[in-house]
């Protein structure tokens, strides 16, 4: 897999917009990725898809109508703060900095408010390049071990 960059259309949408066959493919990605990729089966979803504040970014392929490419979903908590998760992309375009163009989306989004994330804690380098440090102990999430972290 080369390692160079590569463009691909972030697009956004609140959750009662997401049409079902994108909202499919969101979920189709993360199950594959968490779940099957990871060899984790856990509870992938967890009811917070749908919430009236969730937003969700994927990734498209320049502009094309292609399978998803990498997803977050960026949730607001109920005392204010963001919460960043389900970060991932398809394992056939890792390493070309598609995880940080969606990252860059949700950030440009939060601002300066304070964010939240669970990192798996051998990811925790790339979100501390976002300027999260660690908010806490490490914890085990269904055998994966994952680590607190915040920002602003």
């Amino acid at each position: 897999m080369s390692s160079e960059a590569f463009t691909a259309t972030v697009h956004r949408s609140w959750a009662a917009n997401l049409d079902p066959g994108t909202l499919y493919e969101l979920l189709r990605l993360r199950v594959d990725v968490f779940v099957v990729e990871q060899a984790c089966p856990y509870a992938e979803l967890d009811g917070r898809d749908l919430e009236d504040g969730a937003r969700h970014y994927w990734l498209g392929g320049n502009g094309h109508p292609e399978p998803v490419l990498g997803t977050l979903r960026l949730l607001r908590e109920p005392g204010g703060e963001f919460h960043i998760g389900r970060l991932c992309t398809a394992r056939s375009v890792r390493g070309r900095r598609l995880g940080r163009q969606l990252m860059e989306a949700a950030l440009a989004e939060v601002g300066g408010r304070p964010c939240v994330l669970d990192a798996q804690e051998h990811l925790a380098g790339f979100y501390q390049g976002f300027g999260f440090v660690a908010a806490g102990e490490t914890y085990d999430w269904d055998g994966v071990v994952h680590l607190p972290m915040r920002r602003g």
